[in-house]
């Protein structure tokens, strides 16, 4: 019981790895504020009660900012106060090189992924402050550490998303709010569901992830697990890093090239 009677938001928690969070800090006596733009947000709250545990929905918007208020407000009104935020939510924003990415794409990625969490950081900090201190955990990706997983503009939010929690923690000195990132490989979530899907219709399996040495891709379950740790006291020294969870893909980040101006067959 790591979280017994701890007030946590998790943003994007309607579904892959902020639901499975949501849920594993709800099993260990967390009392939750369940965020997401979509409706998912109440189905897992459902799945919560059901296990007898305590939990509140919202819809929001993980990029605006009165959202972001509305929903730390809730915590604090419903739960006393706050002491823990996953900022999970995130979009992919497809797959455009740099070329084909326009200003209003990345724009949306980057106000989503990384303002997102800016505002999070902003206006959850201070109330976890009074409790005393707690914990702030991103989500950033293995796409923010290099080249090779991810779009333009999501490779960009998410190398964003990782300074963000070393710059945070820095400036949160003395206030023993710790500010940490996750970064997860591919994962089977909402965002890379046709992936998954596709390679089970084509018995291809054996081929989603097979770039790193564990040759698999991820369940939300196992990056639940990293972000849960990092938001409880048994991470107690470690702040400002962003741990990354891939079966080894960023040791070496292979990658099959495009050459500029050739069109991929």
């Amino acid at each position: 019981m790591r979280f017994e009677n701890k007030s946590i938001v998790v943003t994007g928690a309607g579904s892959g790895i902020g639901r499975a969070t949501a849920l594993l800090f709800a099993r260990e006596g967390g009392r939750v504020i369940v965020a997401d733009r979509s409706e998912g947000a109440q189905a897992t709250v459902d799945r919560i009660a059901a296990d007898g545990g305590d939990a509140r929905a919202i819809q929001m918007d993980a990029g605006d900012e009165a959202d972001v208020i509305r929903t730390i407000a809730l915590a604090c009104d419903s739960f006393g106060g706050l002491d823990i935020l996953f900022a999970n939510a995130g979009i992919s924003g497809g797959m455009a090189n740099l070329f084909d990415t326009d200003v209003a794409l990345i724009t949306e990625v980057l106000r989503v992924n990384l303002i997102g969490p800016f505002l999070a950081i902003k206006h959850a900090a201070p109330r976890i402050a009074e409790r005393g201190g707690g914990a702030i955990v991103l989500t950033a990706s293995v796409a923010g550490l290099r080249s090779g997983a991810g779009s333009p503009a999501y490779s960009a939010s998410k190398a964003g998303v990782i300074n963000l929690a070393q710059v945070s923690a820095q400036q949160l000195s003395g206030s023993n709010v710790r500010v940490n990132a996750v970064c997860p490989g591919l994962t089977e979530t909402g965002m890379t569901k046709p992936v998954f899907d596709y390679a089970r219709e084509a018995d291809k399996m054996d081929r989603v992830g097979r770039l790193n040495p564990l040759r698999r891709g991820a369940q939300p379950e196992e990056l639940a697990e990293v972000a849960a740790f990092l938001a409880s006291d048994a991470a107690s020294y470690v702040n400002g890093q962003a741990i990354v969870v891939d079966g080894g893909l960023s040791s070496s980040h292979p990658v099959t090239r495009q050459d500029y101006g050739k069109t991929a067959a």
